[in-house]
């Protein structure tokens, strides 16, 4: 497969080229290139999908390995490929072509009564305690990516770390993880190659590159959770940190917290400093052209698939499977198998 193309043959899958059509074929997810005028049309589809002459595959994959499509943009999918996603669980995430989330296709594959019981249950004790340790985690990692890149001079975040411990409500954590967070994006540009600068966080639109970069790779990586937590049962719009809010996954948000510095920051930092991305990459409106989209998602993927030793279970892993390791720690810390919940963090 061409990197420009966009699939990715893993248990999840991008699609990002335009004018393609993700379908069935026997026992096998085809992506289609649907873009040569010649390709048949969709209204006779037997539920197997017979070949389309003419029409040029991109990839294929077996559908027992997929859990996750994302599609991006003009991508479309064949009516026989949604009814085996439902039968064989396979979640479909819709983003625009820039990467704005748009909504998802979720089967109902796992309903395990107990699991949504016990996180409706939680006393707003429990639910503290579980963002305590997810915020705590997020400041020890803010350091550690600071520390990692030779800054120095980060007592204050690690003083904030301990005052975590004390706070008596989530509007105390709320506070002190937003102080953090301020500190930390302070110092943020001291880890960046000459040309790039980092003034402040922006958002809704993101005001500069970097800004755009780490609103994408945040997205990218809530979707991580949302499926890790789809496949753990878990309601992801029932936070124990994020306030509810219709619409938004609060508790893929929460889980996100302990991801973002050591994952998200790290991977965006490397692409800037590697010069995999530069400035000439994006379009006036501070998105990614469309090139460079592709090759984004890519590199993303790939990280994802890297390897690191688990900080808790010492065997190593890649960072997607520990996203997935996290939510069972998550769970079974909901369902009381776990005294406490421990969050992914990184000492060094």
């Amino acid at each position: 497969m061409k990197a420009t193309e966009g699939v990715f043959d893993d248990s999840v899958v991008y699609v990002t080229k335009q004018g393609t059509q993700v379908g069935v074929q026997g026992g096998r997810i085809v992506v289609r290139d649907l873009n040569d005028e010649s390709a048949p049309s969709q209204t006779h589809e037997s539920p197997t999908e017979s070949s389309q002459s003419g029409v040029e595959v991109l990839a294929t994959f077996p559908r027992e390995q997929v859990d996750t499509v994302n599609v991006f943009g003009g991508v479309n999918f064949t009516t026989p490929f949604l009814a085996r996603a439902s039968t064989d669980g396979i979640v479909l995430n819709y983003f625009s072509q820039h990467g704005q989330y748009r909504g998802s296709f979720v089967p109902e594959r796992n309903t395990i009564a107990e699991v949504r019981r016990a996180q409706y249950a939680l006393s707003t004790a429990a639910e503290l305690a579980l963002a305590k340790s997810m915020i705590a985690a997020k400041i020890r990692n803010a350091r550690t990516v600071l520390g990692r890149k030779g800054v120095r001079g980060t007592d204050t975040l690690r003083e904030l770390g301990e005052k975590v411990t004390h706070v008596n409500s989530k509007d105390e954590l709320r506070g002190v993880e937003g102080d953090a967070a301020a500190r930390y994006f302070s110092r943020l540009d001291e880890t960046l190659a000459d040309g790039w600068t980092f003034e402040t966080r922006t958002t809704r639109p993101p005001e500069d590159h970097i800004n755009s970069l780490l609103s994408l790779t945040y997205v990218f990586m809530k979707n991580e959770v949302l499926s890790a937590l789809r496949q753990l049962n878990l309601d992801p719009f029932l936070g124990v940190f994020h306030a509810d809010r219709h619409g938004r996954p609060s508790l893929a948000l929460d889980l996100l917290e302990e991801f973002r510095p050591a994952f998200c920051d790290t991977f965006v930092t490397r692409l800037i400093n590697r010069g995999t991305i530069t400035h000439d990459d994006f379009r006036r409106d501070n998105h990614l052209n469309d090139d460079m989209f592709s090759t984004y998602a890519e590199k993303f993927d790939s990280y994802m698939e890297e390897t690191f030793t688990h900080p808790y279970f010492d065997y190593r892993v890649t960072r997607r499977e520990a996203i997935r390791q996290q939510t069972i720690l998550l769970r079974k810390a909901m369902t009381d198998e776990l005294d406490d919940y421990h969050a992914l963090e990184f000492d060094h």
